[in-house]
């Protein structure tokens, strides 16, 4: 046999049994959904997506203000969407990390720092303060170099977070390999604050049974048709009834947006995502990994992995892709093609565990804009307000997004609103036909540069104007 036929057998073996549904939400106890929404009602506020942006916007609204009447709705179930098909890691920062932040907002960046921080910070004591059981750790995170230009990245990547006084620390070959044990690292980057992990749909589900409990009205399984506006309201349609607001939020992130304006906006990149079964005591032993943080590789086209609480191992990431048109329809979740190389490429960082077997595959959507970070704005004469496009980093940001957004709907100037980042848009993405090609190019152009450390001019003049794809 073939080492090659061999590795097809093996990847093979590991996915004989897998289902394809999210592991976070795979559970006996997940809440029953709310009722839909089955006769016509008025509010002063409707927020329409019930995912980490909108579960943060209901909140925050009756924080705010305890008599205002809030509605959220979505269109399936709370937890269905990104925000249960996530790899679980929460970061305090609002800029797509430190280095993006530097080059993209460098006279802001004390101001986007802290209050970044003070949003994590805010986050944890939420959940502490209304036992909302998250499993949620600020374990820190590891960014791991397996090629000699990822490994020469390091030492830049030290210093930008030595300056911003995170808590990190530069290991050799060595030091990564007896950290986590595997053959293909060359070095890494241990960060141990500003980060962490959780679970993504315990998290939904908590802050949506605290929403309830301060009086947010929640209607899952009812989808908008289409919105309206009046002088002084919007009107909007599901297929069985109608909500007539005096405020609105759209919350909908990577999925066809309501309002068409945020169409160039954003792009639906579908991610994928395997978890393995429970690892043994010895498999555990043969892998370390004692500090149970997150690890991500450094690349364009990178790998995202940690360890779940009953010792599975979630790896995702790598195959970010989008397809023609937006196109967003649950069929697309379906790529064996992306499972079977994430599998590959597990057992090549970890070829100790081989036999272990996957349980669970999933693809979710990402939104993304071209510089990503989310848009947040307002339309319809300031009544309608929306943050849409956090690429892959939204657990914690939405809830800096939800407060921003109900800064702009009450018309507010605060710290928020005053940032750049809210002030100026992403700038668009090219229309189709174009944007398929442009976007298969740039993974192109990416993708070499993964494999050659060079970053070609098409690259660079997407750096000069603060423009890329990732997720």
């Amino acid at each position: 046999m073939s080492v090659t036929t061999h590795a097809d057998s093996r990847v093979r073996a590991s996915l004989a049994d897998v289902v394809h549904t999210p592991f976070w939400t795979d559970r006996p106890d997940r809440p029953t959904p709310h009722p839909p929404l089955d006769a016509p009602t008025t509010t002063d506020l409707l927020v329409i997506g019930a995912g980490f942006t909108g579960l943060w916007t209901a909140i925050c609204a009756k924080q705010e203000n305890p008599h205002r009447d809030v509605v959220l709705i979505d269109a399936s179930t709370i937890a269905h969407g990104g925000s249960g098909r996530n790899g679980g890691f929460i970061s305090a920062s609002l800029t797509h990390g430190l280095a993006h932040g530097e080059a993209l907002w460098p006279t802001e960046m004390d101001s986007l720092v802290g209050q970044g921080r003070q949003n994590l910070a805010d986050i944890v004591a939420f959940t502490r303060e209304h036992t909302i059981d998250a499993d949620l750790h600020l374990v820190g995170k590891t960014a791991i170099a397996t090629t000699p230009h990822a490994e020469q990245s390091l030492r830049p990547m030290l210093d930008i977070h030595r300056r911003w006084n995170e808590d990190a620390e530069l290991l050799d070959g060595n030091d990564m390999r007896a950290d986590v044990h595997s053959p293909t690292y060359l070095g890494g980057l241990r960060v141990r604050t500003g980060s962490g992990l959780m679970d993504p749909a315990r998290l939904a589900w908590g802050l949506a049974r605290t929403a309830h409990a301060l009086g947010v009205r929640i209607h899952e399984n009812t989808p908008v048709t289409a919105l309206r506006s009046t002088a002084s309201t919007i009107t909007t349609t599901t297929p069985i009834t109608t909500i007539t607001a005096r405020h609105a939020v759209l919350a909908t992130n990577a999925f066809t947006p309501l309002l068409r304006r945020l169409r160039s906006r954003i792009l639906p990149i579908f991610d994928h995502v395997l978890v393995t079964e429970p690892l043994s005591e010895r498999q555990l032993d043969d892998i370390g990994w004692h500090e149970r943080q997150g690890l991500t590789d450094l690349g364009n086209q990178f790998h995202y992995y940690r360890l779940t609480p009953d010792n599975r191992i979630l790896w995702g990431g790598y195959d970010a892709i989008y397809h023609r048109g937006n196109r967003t329809d649950p069929a697309l979740e379906h790529r064996d093609a992306s499972h079977a190389l994430l599998a590959t490429q597990f057992f090549a960082t970890f070829p100790q565990l081989e036999g272990l077997r996957f349980t669970h595959k999933w693809a979710g959507l990402i939104d993304s804009t071209s510089r990503f970070t989310p848009a947040i704005g307002t339309a319809l004469h300031g009544k309608l307000a929306y943050a849409v496009g956090y690429t892959g980093l939204g657990t914690a940001s939405s809830r800096f997004g939800a407060l921003t957004m109900l800064d702009l709907l009450a018309g507010r100037r605060t710290e928020r609103t005053e940032l750049t980042l809210v002030r100026r848009k992403p700038f668009p993405f090219p229309p189709e036909p174009l944007r398929y090609p442009l976007i298969q190019f740039t993974r192109a152009q990416l993708a070499r540069e993964d494999a050659t450390g060079h970053r070609g001019l098409w690259l660079r003049t997407l750096d000069r104007f603060g423009l890329g794809f990732n997720s």
